[in-house]
């Protein structure tokens, strides 16, 4: 900064505000200093200000699966609320993995970031509550956790389950199978809760939901239950399924079409999340919509909110999701 100063012929303190209150200085001098920024390749370093600041201007989101285009879409969301808010985000893939989790949350915490956005693998997770504890503010995303410790912003995935089953119900099937897993994640646990309740409140029992559970929800393991469900006895085999995300949607889909099943006149199939590529599907995927950018958005700003007002009330926001009808749940008549 000495060096930028005397290039420009100005004072430290006026090189300090064009850094950081550029509209305490004029243009014509504003424009010098930049100038000679430029020329001498000045990088402001972010870490000495953050050192004395005692944080950064980065929010850190911490995503479950980076290979699940929903959680992309959540992060662009908090991208354009941090970008408002003259902010950078940074991602961070779990993959599932809690040591991983644990490992990016210690990390982010010692960057000093100004907050943490996280779609955890376990929501009753005590790391979380120490984080917050000792400074770091953290907002749960697509999830929900006991209490008011924490902001969160999450989807009726109970709602969501029951709109998917009964769309097929109204189609004509009584015997649904449920592709997801494992039960130990929130929104699979919730979603098929959902089926059950469209089934039950059609005056069907539980033995109509026929469970294809997966060890992920990949479409790998989409593919592999359409195999499993192919195997059935004809007897007791599904003629729809509802899948817990897009994923396994679509490849069950291929599987179908590798089998030379056809959907939907074999069988009728439902996502969830309502990413891109299921309208793009060779057969178009009827999915649930879950409003993914909103959700990513709102979550930054309630984050923001926190660490810029002291009278901040922690809020737990739940959308509702809607159903989508395409060609993979209508039969032609």
């Amino acid at each position: 900064m000495k060096d930028v100063a005397a290039a420009a012929g100005v004072s430290l303190g006026t090189v300090s505000n064009v850094l950081n209150r550029p509209e305490r200085v004029s243009p014509k001098t504003r424009a010098k200093v930049e100038a000679a920024m430029a020329a001498l390749g000045f990088v402001r370093n972010e870490s000495a200000r953050q050192l004395r600041a005692g944080h950064s201007s980065v929010l850190a989101y911490v995503m479950l699966d980076g290979r699940n285009p929903f959680f992309t879409d959540v992060a662009a969301g908090m991208e354009d609320a941090a970008a408002a808010d003259d902010l950078s985000l940074f991602v961070c893939n779990s993959a599932n993995l809690a040591e991983r989790e644990t490992a990016y949350l210690r990390r982010l915490e010692q960057q000093r970031v100004q907050g943490v956005l996280i779609t955890p693998v376990d929501p009753d997770s005590p790391a979380l509550a120490e984080l917050a504890r000792r400074g770091t503010p953290v907002v749960i995303v697509d999830r929900k956790r006991p209490g008011t410790d924490h902001c969160s912003v999450a989807v009726d995935d109970v709602r969501g389950g029951e709109l998917a089953a009964r769309h097929l119900l109204d189609q004509g099937h009584t015997r649904i199978g449920f592709v997801g897993g494992p039960l130990t994640l929130g929104q699979v646990r919730d979603r098929r809760e959902g089926a059950l309740r469209a089934l039950l409140a059609a005056g069907l029992g539980p033995d109509h939901l026929v469970d294809l559970a997966t060890p992920q929800l990949t479409v790998e393991d989409g593919s592999n239950a359409g195999q499993r469900l192919a195997g059935l006895p004809s007897a007791t085999r599904p003629t729809a399924a509802f899948c817990a995300n897009d994923l396994l949607a679509l490849g069950l889909l291929r599987s179908c079409a590798a089998l030379g099943i056809s959907v939907p006149a074999d069988l009728a199939i439902v996502g969830y999340d309502d990413i891109d590529f299921a309208a793009a599907a060779t057969v178009p995927l009827t999915s649930v919509r879950q409003p993914r950018h909103r959700l990513g958005r709102t979550a930054a700003e309630l984050l923001i909110q926190e660490t810029s007002d002291p009278g901040h009330v922690h809020r737990q926001v739940t959308y509702l999701p809607e159903l989508v009808v395409r060609a993979s749940t209508l039969r032609t008549k």
